[in-house]
């Protein structure tokens, strides 16, 4: 065996051998793969093999269309015919919102360039007439994708890897993974056979590789001790059947009728498609139980679970009821083995948090149709440094070491059952929850607060009707304008008008300090750093030039800085932050790297009155002009006492407004939202959540990261000219002018429809219908009294009056390219005095 190679793929799954493979192809060339038993073994043996091209996220549906395509040239690279039925996807609809998730999901697909078509009931009914159509309300049909063996797409995979000069090793297990500095060792044992178990045996080597990916299915918990980290991929039972054969599947096949597209009827929870002239059904029922949370026993190989047919009768009948036929036909094999799946039902792609050159390929829920996709992209981010698409979205570090084992368990349970329920854009999931929670979580649900989930934190969402009658359902969701509309739209107009106050105590914050501290952040950030007492918005860039991540940066003294980050992207950005630290320290001094960001609590206030509200509270020598221009301008931090608690007080609103952020001690929090809200009932403060504040940060054109800002546009093409000193060299700036414009970020108005707003996914055209770009945010602006939105189109239609048409729930609807910060551009507000 070879004992030195530049990547080790550990894995021989359909997922571990694309990886190998498109590392070969990438021009890696000393590539090896280690399969603890035989390839495919886990659970890519006992795969269904469907490919549905696309979901809901943006980086998914490329994974998912690149595999579609690739695996139709697998057999003329590799002369092995990799089973791949190109019958369609027909994704069926029984309710409206059904079909208004289907005219989303057709936007996002749009902007993949995936073909699809939609159909009627009596469309489906003509094509296919053993389907019962009449209590349909329509179908969303893919015909370029349908079906694949999974093992014969891993063989091919294989061969076409070796072909380029990969090594495949079987029977070798992973005993430990040591770091030594520009390599990892890895141990290994040769396995044996006992009793029809896999055993170890006295043979052991160590591998040295420089980088090592783990694509090890469903003993990614095992990986994890080993690696000493935490992952949440945890496996669900899946079951499928087969049927005997069908004689009217027989017959209509055997008369000249095409082959059924994969069926999924959602509403029903399953999907279907033919097999051998029956039928494979797959539900997505309740109650699947999680299983090997602290790893797979040692017995247990290529193995399965009891099938429980109780726990599928509904959705069994509810087939019977789809296709009449079937209801005669007896089974004729079962299936129920584990599928990994992750709390969001996203793949872990990326490099593994607090470790070097240790990539991660774990969680797959749908591991056939991802493999391709993911080991290309994979591929891209470990030889060019990052991929052609975003792959924030899937990086393993989206959970933060606060994730413990039961909590992947109730959540990758959850998100098993979730599967075929409708995943409106505005869902809130119940499982684990609430589990973070800021200390005026009780006040603010007293008020009527309805929460959201933030990286584990509860935060409001918005604000509800404190006595709200049996009929109000807060919970109720739609791809239109949900029963929460009116309430954003009701904070929006407060803080517009008067005072709003938002608990943002979710935000992420470290704090670098050090004698090397500020000649690292001149590097790491592209803007220049604040003076002391001042604070700077800044972005620190990829080694492509693209955008890592976003900080507001305070400088606190000469060598001690503050930074704040999105709650949402904690553990991504400390991992990229404190791995850049320990690369620079050498050369800049010694760095303090902190992460504080459970020792302060914050809460944003904002609104032309917001000045007077804190005037009620603070302590000052001369409490009239604290917190006016001259001694609190704009854009500066000052330490602050309001009442008993201790502040540092920010002036900056990320809604447009005149406006502080008050980072105080988390402790303090209920202290201080008891005393703030009391101050604030004579000037009209009103508790306000975060689906207005998303849509007031849209009024000034303020990008967030996660949807305007990523690693697939730089800082420039983001517009965010003003944030970037070209006058110093920082991490990222020669590749990022080597970039140019690709795209830019744009504001746009939109005339749209009375009863929804775009989403942040939908596809945009020109007026000739050309493609030209999408959203990458929208909403409702209060102060236009129409949607908006903001998204990345081509350069040359980024000029302000440009004419364009967004495509909302099915309909194009006329938008204009507008300024950006269409309200209020010369920050009157902001800066206004008093």
């Amino acid at each position: 065996m070879k004992t030195q190679v530049k990547a080790l793929v550990v894995g021989g799954g359909a997922v571990g051998t694309s990886i190998a493979y498109h590392l070969a192809r990438a021009g890696w060339s000393d590539v090896m793969l280690l399969e603890r038993d035989e390839l495919t073994s886990g659970s890519t043996w006992h795969a269904a093999g469907l490919l549905p091209l696309f979901n809901m996220s943006y980086a998914t549906t490329h994974i998912h269309k690149y595999s579609v395509d690739f695996y139709k040239t697998l057999e003329d690279e590799t002369g092995l015919n990799a089973g791949f039925s190109i019958c369609g996807n027909l994704r069926m609809a029984q309710t409206d919102d059904r079909m208004d998730e289907y005219r989303l999901y057709s936007s996002v697909a749009e902007t993949a360039g995936v073909y699809h078509e939609f159909l009627t009931p009596s469309e489906i009914k003509d094509r296919w007439p053993l389907l019962r159509t009449e209590d349909l309300k329509g179908a969303l049909f893919h015909p370029q994708d349908g079906y694949i063996n999974p093992a014969d797409v891993t063989m091919a995979m294989a061969k076409g890897a070796r072909q380029r000069g990969v090594i495949i090793e079987r029977k070798w297990q992973v005993d430990g993974y040591e770091w030594k500095g520009d390599h990892w060792d890895v141990t290994v044992t040769k396995m044996g056979e006992k009793g029809g178990n896999l055993v170890p045996t006295d043979e052991t080597t160590v591998i040295s590789a420089e980088h090592v990916v783990t694509a090890t299915g469903n003993h990614s918990q095992r990986t994890a001790k080993l690696l000493g980290i935490k992952i949440p991929a945890i496996p669900v039972e899946h079951q499928f059947i087969v049927t005997e054969p069908d004689p009217a599947l027989v017959e209509y096949r055997k008369n000249g009728g095409a082959e059924h597209p994969v069926l999924r009827d959602a509403d029903a929870k399953w999907y279907v498609r033919e097999e051998r002239g029956g039928w494979i059904l797959g539900p997505y029922e309740r109650n699947a139980p999680a299983r090997f949370a602290y790893g797979v026993p040692d017995s247990f190989r290529a193995d399965l679970f009891p099938l429980d047919l109780e726990r599928i009768e509904e959705e069994y009948m509810s087939m019977i009821h789809r296709i009449p036929s079937s209801e005669t036909v007896g089974l004729k094999d079962d299936f129920n083995g584990p599928i990994c799946y992750t709390p969001d039902g996203n793949p872990l792609v990326g490099p593994a948090p607090g470790l070097r050159n240790m990539w991660l390929a774990e969680g797959f829920s749908f591991g056939i149709t991802a493999a391709g996709g993911t080991g290309y992209y994979l591929a891209q981010l470990m030889t060019q440094g990052e991929a052609e698409i975003d792959m924030a979205s899937l990086d393993p570090k989206r959970y933060g070491p606060w994730m413990t084992t039961e909590y992947g368990v109730k959540k990758n349970e959850e998100c098993y059952e979730h599967v075929y329920i409708l995943h409106h854009p505005d869902e809130e999931r119940e499982a684990c929850r609430p589990l973070r929670t800021a200390p005026a979580y009780d006040m603010q649900k007293a008020l009527g607060a309805q929460f959201g989930q933030v990286n584990g934190w509860e935060r409001p969402n918005y604000y509800g009707p404190k006595d709200a009658p049996d009929s109000f359902d807060h919970d109720s969701r739609s791809f239109r304008r949900g029963a929460w509309w009116q309430y954003a739209e009701a904070e929006s107009k407060a803080i517009r008008d008067g005072a709003g106050l938002i608990d943002a105590t979710a935000f992420a914050k470290h704090r670098i300090s050090g004698p090397g501290a500020t000649a690292f952040l001149d590097w790491f950030t592209c803007n220049k750093l604040p003076k002391v007492g001042r604070i700077n918005l800044t972005y620190a860039l990829t080694d492509a030039g693209t955008t890592r991540t976003e900080y507001t940066i305070v400088r606190e003294a000469e060598d001690d800085y503050y930074l704040v980050s999105a709650g949402a992207w904690h553990a991504y950005d400390q991992d990229y932050l404190f791995k850049a630290v320990a690369d620079k320290e050498a050369e800049f001094g010694r760095i303090n790297a902190e992460d504080v960001t459970t020792q302060w609590g914050v809460f944003a206030i904002a609104g032309p009155k917001s000045r007077d509200v804190l005037a009620e509270l603070i302590r000052d020598a001369d409490p009239e002009t604290a917190l006016s221009n001259k001694r609190f301008p704009w854009l500066t931090m000052r330490n602050i006492e309001l009442g008993m608690c201790p502040v540092k007080a920010i002036r900056v609103a990320y809604t447009g407004e005149l406006g502080w952020e008050l980072h105080h001690p988390i402790e303090m929090g209920r202290y201080l939202w008891t005393q703030l809200m009391a101050a604030g009932e004579k000037h009209g403060l009103t508790p306000v959540g975060a689906r207005a504040q998303n849509w007031l940060r849209q009024e000034k054109s303020y990008r967030a990261f996660g949807t305007e800002l990523g690693r697939d546009a730089t800082p420039a093409e983001a517009g965010l000219d003003r944030f970037i000193d070209l006058s110093k060299d920082f991490h990222g700036k020669q590749a990022m002018l080597d970039t140019g414009i690709r795209s830019k970020c744009v504001t746009l108005l939109i005339d749209g429809p009375a009863d929804a707003d775009p989403w942040g996914k939908e596809a945009l055209r020109d007026m000739e219908g050309n493609y030209v770009g999408r959203l990458t945010s929208g909403g409702w602006s209060v102060h236009f009294g129409k949607q908006i939105g903001m998204g990345y189109v081509k350069p040359a239609i980024a000029e302000v009056g440009t004419k364009l048409q967004v495509k909302i729930m099915g309909q194009m609807w006329p938008c204009e390219v507008v300024e950006d910060s269409p309200y209020d551009p010369a920050n009157k507000t902001i800066r206004v005095d008093g």
